[in-house]
């Protein structure tokens, strides 16, 4: 079983991404599970039609820990068992303890002996590394964290702090770092300057994403790149980066 955390400044295409991979992966054949941590809820809605599914932390607040697998759970494509670890109701509570929370009762419940998968990615928001939002860079949990970034200002700045905190972990029993993940944006030296990031953070750039309306097309539709339109060329660089990220995260 490989354990994927990837992180994000958000609004960077983070879940548009783990999501294509996840589906190119079982495309493969490979059992997938994709946990998205990040309060808006929304990290898997392309693997499902984009409906709203109960989120861990509801059904925490609906019924304490009596809550089963069925329930935390929707089938997606490729049958990519797809979480919500959800977040605080508005103005209530911690988002980063809510994470924590949704992914203990996970582990408690047995998910991953259940479901076997051989993949699993965590989807989580990352322009505030706090000790939630870490929770997943824990050894535990993630093998190899992954950054999307862009040539953006902002975008590199989030990649640069969640790398920091990466390094900060080492050693101590957390995940390693397994890279950037490109997601063009059509920023002036875009690519110089990500892989200048890359240098700076001893990593290197181990997939990029073309800027491309197709991937909004396939949103529309409640679907991933990869369900919606299989033969394009954007498909394929999500396969490619599929395969890469899951070659990095072995090591």
């Amino acid at each position: 079983m490989i354990k994927i955390a990837v992180y994000g400044k958000g609004g960077i295409g983070k879940s548009t991404t783990v999501s294509n991979m996840a589906a190119a992966l079982a495309e493969r054949g490979l059992k997938v599970m994709q946990i998205g941590c990040d309060p808006k809820a929304d990290s898997t809605a392309g693997l499902h039609g984009g409906a709203a599914i109960p989120t861990v932390l509801d059904l925490m607040r609906e019924k304490g820990r009596d809550v089963s697998l069925d329930e935390m759970t929707v089938a997606g494509y490729g049958g990519v068992v797809c979480v919500e670890a959800g977040g605080p109701a508005p103005g209530r509570g911690c988002a980063g303890r809510g994470i924590i929370a949704a992914l203990d009762l996970l582990k408690a419940k047995g998910a991953y002996e259940v479901y076997q998968p051989d993949v699993i990615f965590y989807d989580v928001l990352g322009d505030v590394v706090c000790g939630g939002f870490a929770m997943p860079m824990h050894k535990g949990y993630a093998d190899a964290v992954f950054i999307v970034t862009s040539g953006e200002n902002m975008a590199i700045h989030a990649a640069a702090n969640i790398a920091m905190a990466v390094e900060s972990f080492k050693g101590r029993g957390y995940a390693r770092l397994g890279g950037l993940i490109l997601n063009r944006r059509s920023v002036k030296n875009e690519e110089e300057k990500v892989r200048e990031l890359a240098g700076d953070i001893h990593s290197a750039v181990v997939g990029t994403l073309d800027r491309s309306d197709i991937v909004s097309q396939a949103e529309e539709l409640g679907k991933t790149v990869v369900e919606a339109f299989p033969d394009s060329p954007m498909a394929g660089q999500y396969r490619a980066l599929a395969d890469a990220v899951l070659a990095a995260a072995k090591g």
